[in-house]
């Protein structure tokens, strides 16, 4: 089958159907294409290792009887920590060849660093991000209104939205949120040190902010089956009935994690949103409404409106 093929990924994934049920007793495998991703977790290192080493040797028979080889210069394991000065030595490998360790890799397009801070995803989306900047500043001059605004959803939107609701609250994001205001007066025609609230009100464009508490509370209601109401986890009718449960969480990256903060946010909302969150469509339309109005720039700004 030639690479490139619209077959080949379809019969790779049948050939390595098997795969998933062999290694998912103490581990997460995800598959995606010819990417394999195996996600392990334990809180004592002794013990993790020990499940890596079982996995990996399970793999091991299973490739070499469906006489597959592993790439070892494309293969790397990262260790997710909360603490950024953990050093770890795991040893990950057979006849004397192992896996390297990264502090990042790259999953369907997303940088993930092993703390969890997005800065390399972010490091690299501003070089992206900045030739927008280029290409719509050059057709300033040739472009309509509305031409430079269908090219700054092509080329800025698109690219900035990807994965917004993983880093888009990282405390590098703002060297995001800069470029946008840099594309929005470079629409308008204003200087660098002018307002862009009211630039951002008139376009009808949302800030990074309110792009990210749009596909953050989208994903919220998507997936509200999964999450309790305050109702349901106390029995008693309320005032809060329509709010979700917030679970009690002493980590920091878990409160800026998508879960906590996404229950933080919905609870946060007027209470004629949350009452239609059952229709999405109609939540959706009202949501973007809501944030078009209001057009904030932070995290604190939204959680401290009234």
């Amino acid at each position: 089958m030639p690479q490139g093929s619209v077959l080949g990924p379809l019969l790779f994934l049948l050939y390595i159907k098997d795969l998933p049920k062999i290694i998912n007793k103490t581990s997460t495998p995800i598959i995606f294409a010819n990417d394999t991703s195996i996600l392990f977790a334990h809180p004592k290192l002794i013990d993790l290792s020990k499940n890596i080493q079982v996995i990996f040797t399970t793999l091991n028979k299973w490739r070499r009887a469906n006489q597959l080889s592993l790439n070892f210069n494309k293969t790397n394991y990262v260790n997710f920590t909360t603490k950024r000065n953990m050093t770890t030595n795991l040893e990950i490998g057979f006849n004397n060849k192992f896996i390297n360790n990264s502090s990042y890799t790259k999953l369907l397009g997303v940088t993930i660093d092993n703390t969890l801070s997005w800065k390399n995803h972010i490091d690299l989306l501003v070089k992206k991000l900045c030739t927008s900047c280029y290409i719509l500043r050059n057709a300033k001059t040739y472009m309509s209104a509305s031409a430079l605004k269908m090219i700054y959803y092509t080329f800025f939107h698109s690219a900035m939205n990807y994965g917004i609701m993983f880093w888009g609250n990282s405390s590098h994001s703002p060297m995001i949120f800069r470029l946008q205001k840099k594309e929005i007066r470079i629409m308008e025609g204003c200087g660098n040190r002018s307002s862009c609230r009211n630039l951002f009100k008139k376009l009808e464009i949302l800030t990074l902010m309110s792009q990210y508490i749009l596909s953050l509370l989208m994903f919220v209601v998507q997936m509200k089956k999964y999450f309790l109401t305050d109702n349901e986890s106390h029995n008693m009718d309320t005032r809060q009935r329509n709010d979700l449960h917030l679970p009690q969480a002493n980590l920091t990256i878990y409160q800026r994690g998508a879960q906590y903060l996404g229950i933080k946010i919905f609870n946060n909302l007027p209470l004629e949103i949350k009452i239609v969150a059952d229709n999405q469509k109609k939540f959706k339309r009202e949501l973007k409404k809501f944030l078009c109005s209001h057009t904030f720039y932070t995290m604190e700004e939204y959680l401290t409106h009234s």
